[in-house]
């Protein structure tokens, strides 16, 4: 299973967090750094976890939970 790291930018929805993963990689011919980020629909439960727009979490892969979110919150990293 996939386990990706990113920063909540919504909780708009309920039992839905959008967590926005950065990742940086190195043109394998230019030399630059290249930055790419992507938006995950992740589900989580509010009375477990407490979360904040801001904070550092941890995603897992999961089955598919509706149409878009296929993502677990596991844990939160830092705030």
């Amino acid at each position: 299973m996939k386990n990706l790291q990113g920063k909540i930018i919504s909780l708009k929805n309920p039992k839905t967090a959008r967590v926005e993963v950065t990742r940086m990689w190195t043109h394998h011919l230019y030399g630059k750094r290249v930055k790419r980020s992507k938006k995950y629909a992740s589900d989580f439960d509010p009375e477990k976890m407490k979360l904040a727009l801001g904070d550092v979490v941890e995603i897992q892969e999961c089955r598919p939970l509706s149409k878009t979110k296929k993502f677990k919150v596991i844990k939160k990293i830092e705030k």
